[in-house]
């Protein structure tokens, strides 16, 4: 009879190659938790975790072909008893909002200490909630009267569609429309009518504008 307790088998999901390597190699030290699949690409992933059915996920919320937030859904199609932790640099009210309304199950900072990634899968598997500590400090910083969440700004980033964001974060990168319709499986012409409608909300008017709104809000990394 096995009397091996049973490992929580975990998916990586981050577009950043060394990010997922350095993560791999941290869970691979820890005795309870199985890696059982990586993948730098959202899409490409679906099949893989509906293959696999992992426990748990980690999730990069910013990625190019695909957001974290909008993926969360699209996961627990394959996989509804997943549970989903996203990883990100982002410590503002807006991006911890809107990952819990999508699903998440646990938002953990990339800058935290190794044994909090541990204890956050942990967490989630024993089917609780999780917030980094760091995050939670950084939101009861705004709930007292600092920094708010992009949101509550007046830039427009929260009137944008799931699909405008994901063009938003491609044409942030310097992609062209050509290469966003590619990306994104549209035709040219509706990822032309994206680009309008998105300088519109924003109020911008060039790539330039949308890459320096894009990292000002947090979007991407600088």
């Amino acid at each position: 009879m096995n009397t091996e307790p049973k490992r929580i088998r975990v998916f990586l999901l981050d577009d950043q190659a060394m990010m997922r390597a350095g993560i791999r190699s941290l869970l691979t030290s820890m005795p309870e938790i199985e890696i059982v699949g990586d993948s730098g690409e959202p899409r490409a992933a679906m099949e893989q975790i509906g293959l696999e059915r992992p426990d748990v996920v980690l999730l990069d919320i910013t990625m190019p072909e695909l957001s974290g937030i909008d993926a969360i859904p699209q996961i627990r199609k394959q996989s509804r008893s997943t549970k989903i932790v996203m990883l990100s640099h982002h410590e503002g009210q807006t991006f911890v909002d809107e990952s819990i309304k999508a699903g998440a199950d646990g938002y953990l900072s990339k800058d935290s200490d190794p044994e909090e990634m541990g204890l956050a899968i942990r967490s989630v598997y024993a089917g609780n909630a999780y917030v980094s500590p760091k995050v939670s400090g950084t939101l009861l910083n705004q709930m007292r009267g600092g920094p708010r969440g992009t949101d509550k700004d007046g830039t427009g980033i929260s009137s944008l569609t799931p699909r405008e964001r994901e063009v938003f974060q491609l044409l942030a990168v310097g992609k062209s429309n050509k290469q966003v319709a590619f990306d994104l499986g549209m035709s040219l012409s509706t990822a032309k009518k994206h680009r309008e409608n998105l300088q519109r909300k924003l109020n911008v008017h060039s790539a330039a504008e949308l890459a320096r709104l894009a990292i000002r809000e947090g979007l991407l990394s600088t």
